[in-house]
């Protein structure tokens, strides 16, 4: 680095240190993620070779070539409205805590009480459906290359199999944000590097070459897709249920507000790591699963597969000499999206810690490694506790998603009724008061819709996951919790005139 460039980041730093003390807080966290690093723990996180692949039947199965050619589309571009918002709250007020803290700030501390726990069940959730995706790539792709039977392998193996992961990516994050940034940057060039391949070599071992495919809609739902969804006739329906497929796979993207007091420059940077981890994920992957689809065989006989579809058309179509490469890559990239889950996850846990709503334990940091170590390990504990409760992918990839969402927007939905009143200082990145507005409400009527479908069976089980969080937020808060949770320190000054500076956490 030249003098020049140490220069600039030191004076990033302190200008970083001072906007965070503005917001109450001391620098305890090592800041040394660049901008490059920021966005790559989202994207690494949302990674197309993750719910991209293991999701593929939620979109095949529901309305066949459709999901990649026009579904998906759709899904990125609501996406990119969610971010855009998310992006203009994170330049204001760039801290660990993200969406809790902003909800905190423009819609007050109980909003922002309930949004943490929406959130940090969400990332849980999240983490645990990654690794237990990654334990079935493992051992579908893998496991066969020595001879041995995936069927034979049960319940009990995966328990193993994805505690020993969850295991290895605590000891990682334990080892301090230098490590994690390092395994994160290198996930962000795997994944280009491994999806551009394997979309070369879907489109190069195809039968045929129909782009018609992606703009056919068939009914897939009941057994002709594998019994992935019960059989329906409702084409609109059918049509939101296979969006949880690009929704599942563009998830995660809080990430880089999550680890803004580890960011340099985080003011710019956050924002921009937040769209461009959605973008970039959302047209590499487009391109990706339309050659899924291009490249099937047939496209009935795929679907049929249900949700081993991906694994039927990669033995159908892929060579051995390339087909083992690739799938290391798959499988390397799906390890490293958990990482990442559980890096974002890990300071959620300390953010909302520091601030009262959880033991006072985790909001420790490691005087060697400035990270949240007991964070960590305890994020790593819930993420293989949840897939002990809930074994099925679907059912954590269905809770994820609608637990993630309704925390993203919560702070849009506050900050649109306060834009130009209480919240009148925005940060480098701003829409404009009517674009956000706008935007905002559209996210928040998507994301209706998007519980909807979420909702639907085989994943009812999400619903009662759904209310029954919120009917516990609820009973919770008016039993004691809003005389003890104090909030985040700028909510306390927004809410006393008299405080002209917030107080500044140990």
């Amino acid at each position: 680095m030249s003098t020049k460039n140490k220069f600039d980041s030191k004076a990033e730093i302190s200008a970083d240190m001072k906007l965070l003390a503005r917001l109450g807080y001391q620098q305890q966290l090592e800041r040394r993620m660049s901008g490059f690093s920021n966005f790559a723990i989202s994207f690494s996180i949302i990674c197309i070779l993750a719910g991209g692949i293991t999701s593929l039947q939620l979109g095949t199965s529901a309305v066949g070539g459709v999901a990649a050619g026009v579904v998906w589309p759709i899904g990125v571009l609501f996406a990119l409205l969610v971010a855009a918002a998310m992006a203009q709250v994170a330049s204001a007020f760039p801290t660990a805590g993200g969406l809790y803290h902003w909800s905190s700030i423009l819609g007050g501390k109980g909003w922002g009480w309930a949004t943490a726990w929406f959130n940090l069940l969400g990332a849980i959730f999240m983490t645990a459906a990654v690794n237990v995706g990654a334990y079935t790539l493992f051992i579908n792709l893998i496991l066969p290359l020595f001879g041995l039977d995936p069927a034979k392998l049960g319940i009990l193996h995966q328990v193993i199999g994805v505690t020993l992961m969850t295991g290895s990516h605590a000891l990682f994050n334990h080892l301090g944000i230098r490590v994690t940034s390092w395994l994160t940057d290198f996930s962000g060039y795997l994944i280009f590097v491994v999806s551009i391949a394997l979309t070369i070599t879907m489109l190069s071992f195809a039968p045929s070459r129909d782009l018609g495919r992606l703009f056919h809609f068939t009914n897939f739902s009941g057994a002709a897709g594998g019994n992935v969804w019960p059989a329906n006739d409702n084409t609109g329906f059918l049509l939101l249920l296979a969006l949880l497929w690009p929704m599942w796979t563009i998830i995660g993207f809080d990430a880089s507000a999550h680890t803004s007091e580890e960011t340099i420059g985080a003011a710019v940077n956050v924002p921009r790591g937040i769209l461009r981890s959605v973008f970039l994920s959302g047209i590499f992957g487009f391109v990706m699963v339309a050659s899924f689809v291009i490249a099937l065989p047939n496209v009935p006989a795929g679907a049929q597969q249900g949700a081993n579809i991906f694994f039927w058309l990669m033995d159908a179509i892929v060579p051995r000499w390339i087909k083992i490469p690739l799938e290391i890559g798959i499988v390397l990239s799906n390890y490293l999206c958990g990482l990442a889950c559980l890096t974002s996850t890990s300071r959620m846990i300390f953010a909302f810690a520091r601030d009262g709503g959880l033991p006072r334990l985790l909001r420790g940091v490691s005087s060697h490694h400035n990270v949240p170590v007991a964070a960590i390990w305890v994020g790593a504990g819930a993420t293989v506790a949840s897939t002990l409760y809930a074994p099925a992918y679907t059912t954590l990839t269905a809770a994820s998603i609608i637990l993630l969402y309704i925390s993203y927007v919560m702070p849009t939905a506050a900050g649109i009724l306060v834009h130009g009143k209480k919240w009148n200082k925005m940060g480098p990145f701003d829409l404009g008061g009517r674009k956000y507005k706008t935007i905002g409400v559209i996210t928040i009527v998507g994301v209706i819709a998007l519980v909807y479908a979420g909702v639907q069976p085989p994943n009812q089980a999400a619903l009662p996951v759904t209310l029954g969080t919120a009917v516990l937020l609820f009973i919770a808060w008016h039993a004691g919790v809003k005389k003890r949770f104090p909030g985040p320190p700028l909510a306390l000054a927004a809410q006393a005139s008299e405080v002209k500076e917030p107080r500044i956490q140990q």
